[in-house]
């Protein structure tokens, strides 16, 4: 295999021009889809290829419990400086182990102090709280499909169309499970760091996604775009940063341009004739080959090692 073992922990790279493309030219939620599919499989990839240089790296030390033959020749050799790159996967994998587990006991302890501080009151889906700062969020749990937090403070600021345009942003939050494919791509930037850009694409794309079912549920485009707007410019963002507000993710003037033109067509997938199309199907197939590539490494080192296990 040679230096081809290590792809998987570079091959992440790529997703950068296709995050930007998928980002600008498909619609916010096949975006959104596309791009936690990639971070996933590509961070999945890469700390398999990392436990696996670490085996075959220190599979040769004296008391390693480790099977005999994985510390042969031939096995060693399908890794370029297997014992300098067996040992730097040690430290690497226990940062990244510390990292989304950080990351995971962060989204729970956030999460529980939340519903706690809403525990006296009202079980409706919607909270407001007598609050002087101004923000709103979707709070997933705790109900069918969560609750809706919102400060008199914000309401106060905005009009009876832009309140709508709120709560119907913050329910789609909810109802689609954004806070899903965001933990999934934290997760998988913490895993390998050229995961970053995915992990901020996914940001912009679920809010956008949450833009545009909002503006169906209003029946106006500009509603929605004066709502996000005024939020940002009176909010100060959620007390707490794993949460999804109204103006939190994504750069809001360019949500706020893409809400005042053109909706994104229907079609999640659009011709590979047209210009966008042209750049949506680009963005796809060098996804699939990237993961596709990253796959392959980690499992023919996989089957290496299995052929170097005694029966």
């Amino acid at each position: 295999m040679g230096v081809f073992v290590f792809l998987p922990l570079i091959l992440p790279l790529t997703a950068w021009p296709i995050a930007r493309l998928a980002e600008q030219n498909l619609h916010p939620r096949a975006a959104t889809r596309l791009l936690t599919g990639v971070a996933s499989v590509m961070a999945g990839c890469s700390t398999v290829c990392l436990g696996l240089l670490m085996v075959v790296g220190t599979a040769q030390l004296p008391g390693n419990p480790l099977p005999d033959g994985w510390s042969d020749p031939e096995v060693r050799e399908a890794v370029p400086y297997d014992e300098v790159a067996g040992k730097l996967a040690i430290p690497a994998l226990l940062v990244v182990a510390v990292a989304c587990g950080r990351t995971l006991w962060r989204h729970g302890r956030v999460r529980r102090a939340a519903h706690l501080a809403l525990a006296g009151l009202p079980g409706t889906p919607v909270a407001v709280l007598p609050d002087d700062v101004p923000y709103a969020y979707a709070l997933p749990g705790g109900g069918d499909q969560g609750r809706i937090v919102v400060t008199t403070a914000l309401l106060s600021c905005l009009e009876s169309s832009e309140r709508r345009a709120l709560f119907a942003h913050e329910r789609a939050h909810l109802v689609a499970r954004h806070h899903r494919f965001l933990l999934a791509v934290q997760l998988a930037a913490r895993a390998n760091p050229f995961l970053r850009p995915l992990s901020t694409a996914v940001a912009y794309t679920t809010e956008r996604w949450a833009d545009e079912e909002a503006a169906k549920v209003v029946g106006s485009r500009r509603n929605v775009a004066c709502a996000i707007g005024k939020a940002a410019l009176v909010s100060r963002g959620t007390p707490v940063g794993t949460l999804a507000g109204i103006a939190d993710a994504g750069p809001v003037p360019r949500r706020v341009a893409a809400l005042l033109g053109p909706a994104p067509a229907a079609r999640s997938w659009p011709s590979v004739f047209t210009a966008v199309g042209l750049a949506a199907w680009s963005a796809a197939v060098g996804t699939a080959l990237s993961a596709m590539s990253s796959a392959n490494s980690a499992v023919t080192m996989v089957l290496i090692l299995h052929a170097a296990t005694p029966l």
